[in-house]
């Protein structure tokens, strides 16, 4: 693990064009952890330069994710710091101020040359046989005096970097992918600034990543090739260049890049899909990491302490549904009754409570849980696990079950149910599970059948299905009438009495 260091100070740079995708919260993740083991500072900024696609909503869409995950940000939006703000759109000054640094230094030059140009000269190139090797430095040996009066005279311009032409290797040492090194003179003048003045991503982040004193950039290795790039801004600006931290891909099983084609890839949608924060967490810390290679269940205060750069993998990590299914059935029964009523109670209230009856009778529900608690993978299950609870003295029967158990030939199932029906309807009898179920029971000598031909059909009568949480269980939590009503409709329904 990293010798904690007070000195540390990562940042998490979303561009708000949508809602926060998987990798981004994996790379928050990361970052958060990091900030948290080694005693630093998480912070939080919104790169919002892109006007077409950047919208305060999805800036609040991302900030809701971020919270509902548990990632708190120590400087940021909503919070403040001292090095804000925090939106890049508030901090146009300092690419201006950057860019006037460079230019008095000469290491700028204004380039007037048209997009139908560049393209032109791009298409020739390709047509030829070759391929384009970036800009051709048409505008670099212009006098500066004529430059200036180009410029005065209202001609559209950008600002370019000028590349020392025998600059050597760019090289730096990444702390996932180790010593990098990419030949400089394939670098072309790239742009700062664009002609409506506004800075490009590349100039943008160094200037900020500087300004905000940035000390470890931990980010998806798609942005691998613009760290020379940035390296060559830093060393102009005379900026300290941070440690770099590249994140793997995350792929679907089928061992593509994820997206939506693999379902889900929202913090949101998982989320909506009844996933714990904490389930989620963990997973996606696991994608690329490890504790020691062989834990899974990771709590947060754990990976607050031990996360670190060098449990890092190289290695594409694989983003497996059937993994975070199990990693959330695990929180879910671990998280005790409390805390899954307050989580559930969307998905209880689409089963037919209300939102009042949770409130007035919260014992109930928890006693709930148990039911179920071993049973959900994820908490949208619970309508379709629980509906029963709430129905009232109506069953809704299901056609399968009702032909495989109620009408199976031999079962005796109407039979069975009516005497079930007496038993359950005797008022003398505790409404308890053990006294109603051991009372059942003895029907299997009555009637001389295997337990299972006694208990199915009085669950599917009560149920509706012959598959459910345990049955005297949850008859225990309903109301006698209403489970004796369930039976006569059966009966009624199927057999005719």
């Amino acid at each position: 693990m990293t010798a904690p260091q007070q000195d540390v100070r990562v940042r998490f740079a979303p561009s708000p064009t949508g809602k926060l995708h998987i990798g981004g919260a994996r790379t928050a993740i990361d970052n958060w952890a990091f900030a948290r083991a080694n005693g630093g500072k998480f912070i939080l900024r919104i790169e919002d330069t892109d006007p077409t696609r950047s919208t305060e909503e999805n800036t609040q869409i991302i900030l809701r994710a971020l919270r509902w995950l548990g990632l708190d940000w120590d400087e940021g939006p909503e919070v403040g710091g001292p090095y804000g703000p925090y939106k890049q759109t508030d901090r146009m000054d300092t690419y201006a101020a950057a860019l006037e640094k460079l230019k008095s230094e000469g290491k700028v030059y204004p380039c007037f040359c048209t997009k139908e140009e560049l393209d032109a000269k791009r298409a020739a190139a390709e047509s030829n046989g070759g391929s384009y090797t970036g800009y051709d430095r048409t505008c670099r040996s212009i006098d500066p005096a004529e430059a200036q009066r180009r410029i005065d005279a209202g001609e559209l311009h950008v600002w370019r970097l000028k590349v020392p032409e025998d600059h050597a290797a760019i090289e730096f040492d990444d702390a996932v992918y180790g010593h990098m090194s990419f030949p400089a003179d394939v670098m072309d003048d790239m742009i700062l600034v664009r002609s409506d003045g506004t800075p490009t991503y590349n100039f943008a982040v160094v200037c900020d990543d500087t300004n905000m004193r940035i000390t470890h950039v931990i980010r998806g290795d798609d942005h691998l090739s613009n760290t020379p790039r940035q390296i060559l801004i830093y060393e102009a600006l005379g900026y300290p260049v941070p440690t770099f931290a590249h994140l793997s891909m995350i792929l679907g099983a089928d061992g593509k890049k994820l997206s939506k084609r693999h379902g889900a890839t929202s913090v949101e949608e998982y989320r909506d899909q009844g996933i714990l924060p904490d389930a989620l967490v963990n997973f996606l810390a696991l994608l690329g990491w490890s504790l020691d290679g062989e834990t899974t269940i990771i709590p947060r205060d754990v990976l607050c302490r031990e996360f670190s750069l060098d449990r890092i993998t190289r290695k594409d990590a694989v983003f497996d549904e059937k993994k975070l299914d199990w990693m959330n059935g695990h929180y879910i029964q671990a998280m005790g009754a409390p805390a899954w009523v307050e989580a559930a109670t969307p998905w209880l209230i689409e089963a037919g409570a209300t939102a009042e009856d949770i409130a007035a009778r919260p014992d109930w529900y928890a006693r709930v849980y148990p039911l179920v608690a071993e049973r959900l993978a994820r908490l949208n299950e619970i309508p379709a696990k629980l509906a029963y609870l709430f129905w009232g003295p109506r069953v809704e029967l299901d056609e399968k079950s009702v032909k495989k158990v109620l009408k199976k030939e031999g079962s005796r199932a109407d039979e069975v149910l009516r005497a079930a029906r007496a038993i359950i309807a005797d008022e003398s009898i505790e409404w308890a599970c053990d006294p109603l179920q051991d009372t059942v029971h003895t029907l299997c000598d009555t009637f001389e059948l295997k337990p299972k031909f006694v208990f199915q059909p009085i669950r599917v009568a009560v149920c509706g299905n012959m598959v459910s949480p345990p049955l005297f269980e949850s008859i225990e939590l309903m109301d006698r009438a209403d489970v004796v009503a369930r039976i006569d409709q059966t009966l009624k329904d199927v057999f005719g009495d």
